[in-house]
């Protein structure tokens, strides 16, 4: 019943964390256990009881403040001059410089509308097509939630009860590979339809934007550094990367004005909400799931189809995909997670770090796989494209994205190694 529920409610379009809701109160009242309509609003208090997710605000934050500064402009640039008199070297800029504001923004659809907006025209001048320009901002797009910082592995730790700053440190290597196998396609796609040379920066080119976005450079050092050396929380690390993108807004690209921080934190409340409720509402869920029994029963089944580690996380993928293609990330995320995560710790005894890997890579990839794909759906709405147009120029990014997930299902060490 409830699960019926639950389909019916997204197929009409309700949010999904009002979805998440009312599925658990039609369990509670079905199985007539009314009982535990005392401990509902208890439950969503709980599922928000948790330091790491303060990391959320912050990171948005981050990224507001970062695109009231200027400081994406100053990254192209430093991109840029990386990038020699090479076949396609502006998609290649395109990429590296995604990469850089992954470091930075930790938001997939955020990255693909700031990134689309500021790469596709100047692609087109220099005489790209506008598709395959969407396409690679798009698909550079999915390096934000997976470089750190990510919105989406803080969500996934805090389901997962596990440490923020494990699930942060195991994305470095897949997010390396990822933009890898990206600048191979560009490179490979590049001589087969004889894409324009980028023009040589001078010498003193290149140091003006240099200069120009080293101090930009702080925020990811900041941020990967405190995590990953042990002097701070994520969400310590968050905060003083807000604090360090504000003052170089203020005084160094002086493009932020003291006005401007209202309008910021608003926004940044707003969206933070959003998600906040999402897993407040997945708290709720998640109980009532666990007290149906219901991961034990999609247990059993699952065992009847997988037999080894490897086929049950390649089972997983093929579900996700399909879930993901349908809702988006997040929501997806929160959504899964109780029901698989209990399945593949304790019945296959996959570590719960490389599984939240997997699961959030898969997902992600869901943003741009049609029908609903909201990333494609950003991506062209913001280059003034036909996203079915932009879909088939993906094609060679969706495979390399696959492969990457293969070998990150069949090799743990993949997500592991830093840790």
């Amino acid at each position: 019943m409830t699960m019926l529920v639950l389909a019916s409610l997204l197929f009409v379009g309700m949010p999904i964390g009002l979805i998440l809701c009312w599925a658990a109160l039609t369990f509670i009242v079905s199985s007539g256990n009314t009982i535990l309509l005392d401990s509902f609003a208890l439950q969503m208090f709980n599922a928000l009881n948790n330091f790491g997710l303060l990391a959320i605000p912050l990171f948005v934050l981050i990224g507001e403040l970062m695109n009231g500064s200027g400081i994406t402009q100053r990254l192209i640039r430093l991109a840029a001059v990386f990038i020699g008199n090479i076949r396609g070297g502006l998609a290649y800029v395109n990429l590296l410089a995604n990469m850089m504001v992954a470091s930075i923004l930790g938001s997939a659809t955020a990255q693909i509308a700031m990134m689309t907006q500021v790469m596709v025209p100047e692609m087109e001048r220099e005489g790209y097509r506008r598709d395959f320009s969407t396409a690679v901002t798009a698909f550079g797009g999915l390096l934000g939630p997976i470089i750190p910082p990510s919105i989406v592995f803080v969500v996934y730790a805090v389901l997962a009860q596990l440490a923020v700053r494990d699930m942060l440190v195991a994305g470095i290597i897949p997010g390396l590979i990822l933009t890898s196998l990206f600048l191979g396609t560009i490179a490979l796609l590049g001589r087969r339809y004889a894409y324009p040379p980028s023009k040589s920066p001078s010498w003193a080119e290149r140091g003006r934007a240099v200069r120009g976005a080293l101090p930009m450079l702080t925020i990811p050092a900041i941020i990967i550094g405190t995590i990953t050396g042990g002097f701070g929380s994520p969400t310590e690390a968050a905060a003083l990367g807000a604090f360090c993108a504000a003052l170089l807004g203020l005084f160094v690209t002086r493009t932020l004005k003291l006005s401007d921080m209202g309008p910021i934190l608003l926004r940044t409340g707003i969206n933070s909400a959003l998600v906040l409720f999402l897993v407040a509402a997945a708290g709720v869920f998640s109980w009532v799931l666990v007290f149906g029994q219901v991961p034990q029963t999609v247990a059993a089944w699952i065992q009847s189809v997988a037999t080894s580690p490897v086929s049950f996380m390649l089972l997983v993928m093929l579900v996700l995909l399909l879930v993901g293609t349908i809702i988006d990330g997040i929501p997806a995320l929160i959504m899964v997670v109780p029901i698989l995560l209990p399945i593949a710790t304790d019945v296959y005894g996959i570590d719960p770090v490389h599984f939240g890997v997997v699961v959030s890579v898969n997902l992600i990839l869901g943003l741009l796989s049609p029908p609903v794909g909201i990333g494609l759906y950003v991506a062209a709405n913001a280059a003034n494209i036909s996203p079915v147009s932009v879909i088939k120029v993906s094609l060679p990014f969706f495979c390399v994205t696959g492969l990457a997930l293969v070998l990150l299902a069949i090799f743990p060490q993949l997500s592991l190694a830093l840790l």
